[in-house]
């Protein structure tokens, strides 16, 4: 039952997805799309996490706080992935009220402790650069793991305090069909029938809030990275600097690109199928392209990963 009766009200029970298209065809490409993509971001994850720990090279800060960006992106991916993928193969795709809060809470939580963490690689890339002779004393082991854990709580914070108790907080006595392929909070206040102005500012300044400060911490500890680079005289010097910031810096400008048109643009400047096409891309493909970016462009974890392969080989 969708419906139930409750006093005066009917409330809803489970909500309905509707996905990113009703064309079979289109669902049955868009389904193989999405599952490889679901798989490489799971694979190629789970293989960086698994580098870092394993490859002796790679246990510094920068690559502690990588391996739970990758932890993160696959808790952001299959916070929405797997449902997705059965929207694809259902024609009436289904979600209870309580799994709802559940995939909401998540994709919040995830979120904005990707960005937290983000931020925090950014901090640790400006003291290597411009203090490189403090590094081991300003991001020692114990201060890695504070910062680590004050970026799970404030995700958990954003999340739970902000997201999950305005989900409960509203009251779904009409329809309950979200236009989306999960459970964000847009979609969902506009199927509320009881206006709450309060939780909506308060979620909408969290958000803001979350965005402002981290893209404040990183803009700061660039300027301070670019600044210091400018000053050194030696040309192989400025390009290791900069080589050690650029996996870091594609990756903040792809996610904060995505998340910025999504909850910092106006509503009315895009449609909601354009919304979709971005949270897919903030969703699904982001945490796919990470391990790429960082595989790809970073130097050491190229070096890393050849020794461990030509290990294999050999042994």
């Amino acid at each position: 039952m969708a419906l139930l009766e409750d006093g005066n009200h009917t409330a809803v029970t489970e909500f309905i997805l509707l996905g990113l298209t009703d064309d079979p065809v289109l669902k049955v490409i868009l389904f193989t799309i999405i599952l490889c993509i679901y798989l490489v971001t799971v694979s190629g994850n789970l293989s960086t996490i698994l580098l870092i720990r394993v490859s002796s090279q790679l246990h510094h800060p920068m690559y502690f706080f990588l391996s739970h960006l990758a932890s993160v992106d696959i808790g952001i991916s299959s916070s929405v992935t797997p449902n997705m993928l059965a929207n694809f193969l259902v024609k009436r795709n289904t979600i209870s009220y309580l799994g709802c809060a559940i995939q909401l809470g998540s994709a919040a939580f995830f979120g904005s402790t990707e960005s937290f963490i983000l931020a925090t690689m950014a901090y640790d890339r400006f003291v290597a650069i411009c203090s490189p002779l403090l590094y081991s004393t300003k991001i020692s082991t114990q201060i890695c793991v504070q910062l680590l854990i004050g970026s799970y709580i404030g995700g958990f914070l954003n999340a739970s305090f902000f997201f999950t108790i305005s989900f409960f907080s509203f009251i779904f006595c009409g329809p309950n069909r979200i236009n989306h392929f999960f459970c964000d909070f847009t979609p969902l206040v506009e199927l509320s029938c009881s206006y709450n102005s309060v939780f909506i500012i308060l979620d909408s300044f969290s958000a803001g809030s979350i965005i402002m400060i981290t893209v404040f911490v990183i803009a700061i500890s660039y300027t301070y990275i670019l600044i210091t680079i400018l000053k050194m005289r030696s040309t192989e010097g400025r390009q290791k600097a900069f080589s050690t910031c650029t996996s870091h810096l594609t990756a903040v400008i792809v996610f904060y690109g995505t998340v910025t048109f999504i909850y910092v643009m106006p509503k009315s400047s895009y449609s909601t199928d354009q919304n979709k096409v971005l949270s897919v891309f903030y969703m699904v493909v982001i945490p796919m392209l990470n391990p790429l970016i960082y595989s790809l462009r970073n130097n050491e974890i190229k070096d890393a990963l050849k020794r461990q392969l030509s290990k294999k080989t050999f042994s």
